[in-house]
């Protein structure tokens, strides 16, 4: 009865010399599979398609990087409760501790499938001076107000038309259904805060 057993059941063969598996075949194609997912939603834009295809007023050749393109310090920029002419003095000056809002020289205008990831350089995190940038949205259309706090103990000059953030283009997997079309949309000098507290929105019911 034994011998029955196992002659009805034979061992499977020894796979050939060289043979594949087919699980780690299987597994092959699904990674290659994955990764060419990734390369669709998480696609950065080289700098022959971000002349291309970013609008980008004034456009500064210097300024466009290999993965991205250079923001340069605007107009204006607002600090201590003053509203500053950078372009008249030629510059805004930091002080220790201090926040500030800095209006960027350029407009962007960005199409409804691709966003945008700012940094700011390291040269100037270097002086010990920190940015809080949020998501530029597919759809925008305009000037950024961009907030900086200089954490170092030393004053920061920012030059008018200095290069001093650097942003990236991603391209999404396919069109935003709902593009930006918010409260900032068009800002062409510095846009304070439009939050609304909870305090106001039931004030206004």
């Amino acid at each position: 009865m034994w011998r029955a057993r196992r002659d009805s059941n034979p061992r499977r063969p020894a796979p050939k010399a060289g043979a594949i598996s087919p699980r780690p075949r299987a597994l092959g194609n699904v990674l290659r599979v994955a990764k060419i997912n990734l390369a669709v939603v998480f696609m950065m834009l080289p700098d022959w398609k971000i002349r291309k295809e970013i609008m980008i007023e004034p456009f500064n050749e210097g300024s466009l990087q290999p993965a991205g393109y250079d923001l340069s310090v605007g107009k204006e920029a607002y600090m201590n409760g003053e509203l500053i002419d950078v372009e008249g003095t030629g510059k805004v000056v930091i002080p220790p501790k201090t926040h500030a809002l800095i209006l960027t020289l350029e407009r962007l205008k960005l199409p409804d499938n691709i966003m945008g990831d700012m940094k700011l350089r390291s040269s100037l995190a270097r002086e010990g001076l920190l940015g809080s940038f949020a998501w530029v949205d597919p759809g925008w259309d305009g000037r950024l107000t961009l907030a900086v706090f200089n954490s170092g103990n030393e004053p920061v000059e920012l030059f008018h038309g200095e290069r001093f953030v650097q942003i990236a283009f991603i391209r999404l997997e396919g069109p935003s259904k709902h593009p930006y079309r918010g409260r900032y949309q068009g800002s062409q000098g510095i846009a304070h805060s439009k939050r609304r507290l909870p305090s106001q929105d039931a004030g206004a019911k």
